[in-house]
C-alpha cells in the first residue's frame, strides 16, 4: 500500500503532464525553427549540443546525443555544407578532428527564438529571485533525470 496521499499523487502527475506538454511544445518550436533554417531536426539538436558543449570530437558528439557514429557522419556533413559547423584539427592531437560551431550564424537562430525568449522574460518577471532559483534547480534536476534515464534505460 502506498503512503503517498491522493492529492500528492495528483500534484506529481500534474507536474509530469506539464513537463510532457512542455517537451512537445519545445520539440514543435525547434522543428519549426529548424525547418525555417533548412536544418533537419536531428541536425539542429546536434548543432545545439555543439554550441553548448563544443568544440567536440565526432565521437563525443555521438555520445552526447546517443546517435550512431555512422549517423553522425551524415549529420556533420549536412551541417558543414550548410555553413553551421567547421571540422578542424584538434590542437592537442593533430590526428583527431574537432567540430566547432560557426557562432556568427547563431544570430539567425536567436532571431527565430526571439518571440519565445521575450515570452520567457515576461513569464519570469512574475517570480522573485528565490522562486526563479528554485525553478531553475528543479529543471536542472529534471534534465539530469532525463539524461540518466536515457543513458541507463537505452544502453
Amino acid at each position: 500500500m502506498s503512503s503517498v496521499s491522493p492529492s500528492r499523487r495528483r500534484a506529481t502527475n500534474a507536474v509530469k503532464d506539464s513537463l510532457r506538454a512542455l517537451g512537445t511544445q519545445l520539440t514543435l518550436l525547434n522543428h519549426r525553427v529548424g525547418a525555417r533554417l533548412e536544418i533537419k531536426d536531428v541536425d539542429f539538436d546536434c548543432l545545439d549540443v555543439i554550441n553548448h558543449h563544443g568544440p567536440l570530437s565526432p565521437s563525443a558528439l555521438a555520445k552526447h546525443t546517443g546517435l550512431h557514429p555512422a549517423t553522425m557522419t551524415g549529420v556533420l556533413d549536412r551541417l558543414e555544407r550548410g555553413g553551421w559547423v567547421l571540422r578542424e584539427r584538434d590542437p592537442n592531437d593533430r590526428r583527431a578532428v574537432l567540430i566547432r560551431a560557426l557562432r556568427e550564424r547563431n544570430a539567425e537562430i536567436y532571431a527565430l527564438f526571439a518571440g519565445m525568449n521575450d515570452r520567457m522574460d515576461e513569464l519570469c518577471a512574475d517570480y522573485d529571485e528565490a522562486e526563479l532559483a528554485l525553478l531553475a534547480k528543479f529543471l536542472d534536476r529534471v534534465t539530469e533525470a532525463g539524461r540518466t534515464s536515457s543513458d541507463q534505460d537505452f544502453s
